[in-house]
């Protein structure tokens, strides 16, 4: 039966009116600058990775140590705020910042179940992509990124010559992974998608869904792919960690920058952790962070740090 015009008109006031209501329950639960100097707590949502966010006794969540931990604790204190972290993955960090899981599927933005807002700012180098900044804003960037293809030492996979030109460079890299087996992950910034590596004809391999960033090169070694996808940060914690036994082939991504996300209901509390990123920077204290997390950073991004300090 055909639903009659009044009917139709009812319900779509019905959509209305129950879209309007979840937009300001989600935005009744958003907090900046002002409501969070009132509760007197910054929390700091962030996945365990790469010496941004490390454990130092995993049945404590508190007991933390890295880079983000450090400069959200100094941020915290410089509002005059406690710190609290808030453990996440990386299929649930998003949602816990800003109310709604997504997912990047099909090179489009796939909005998934509400979720309880735990957080106000998320922090464990995360790469900004163009999908997660229709999501939230981004603090000024306070570390450099790409994505590179590592393999097995024992791989007949030969590191590129560079060429001078970072296209050209991807380019080459591309054509040597045509049937071959490499380890991505989606809803990171080693996600196939970003790079269309499925138009590449490698063999492109999704890791368990409960395997983490950090554990990308033990898979390789375990013989789980040749090859994986890896960012500068854990591409660097892997060779000191694993010498000898993984080479770099070459970029799969342009540059890229890390920095914090925020809600997009938050532009205070953004404004002030930029204005801290920028004293840090100026001071030396952010200098000193990246050489105790990152020491051998400087070697391969050392303009892009003699940039951040002037």
């Amino acid at each position: 039966m055909l639903m009659t015009v009044r009917k139709l008109r009812k319900k779509i006031s019905h959509i209305v009116f129950v879209g309007a209501a979840i937009i300001f329950s989600q935005n009744s639960l958003a907090t900046d600058l002002a409501e969070i100097r009132e509760k007197g707590v910054l929390r700091h949502i962030g996945v365990p990775y790469a010496n941004f966010i490390s454990y130092i006794n995993r049945d404590d969540f508190q007991l933390l140590s890295g880079l983000d931990v450090d400069i959200v604790k100094g941020f915290s204190e410089s509002i005059g705020v406690e710190y609290q972290y808030v453990p996440a993955e990386w299929n649930n960090v998003i949602g816990k910042l800003i109310g709604q899981n997504a997912q990047f599927k099909n090179n489009q933005i796939v909005l998934g179940k509400k979720s309880p807002i735990e957080g106000d700012i998320i922090a464990n180098g995360v790469t900004v992509l163009d999908w997660r900044a229709e999501l939230a804003d981004f603090s000024d960037d306070y570390f450099p990124s790409a994505v590179w293809l590592v393999a097995r030492a024992d791989s007949d996979l030969e590191p590129i010559q560079p060429t001078g030109s970072i296209d050209k460079d991807i380019e080459k890299v591309k054509k040597l992974i045509k049937g071959r087996d490499v380890l991505t992950m989606e809803q990171s910034c080693l996600d196939p998608n970003l790079y269309n590596l499925y138009e590449t004809g490698a063999n492109i391999i999704e890791p368990e869904r409960s395997r983490k960033l950090n554990e990308m090169v033990p898979a390789i070694l375990n013989k789980d792919a040749e090859s994986t996808l890896l960012d500068v940060a854990d591409t660097l914690i892997a060779l000191e960690k694993w010498p000898g036994e993984i080479k770099v082939i070459g970029p799969i991504s342009q540059d890229q920058r890390m920095a914090v996300a925020f809600r997009k209901s938050s532009p205070e509390l953004r404004k002030a952790f930029n204005q801290y990123l920028a004293t840090i920077k100026e001071d030396g204290t952010y200098q000193k962070l990246v050489e105790k997390y990152y020491p051998s950073v400087f070697y391969f991004y050392g303009d892009y740090f003699k940039e951040s300090n002037q």
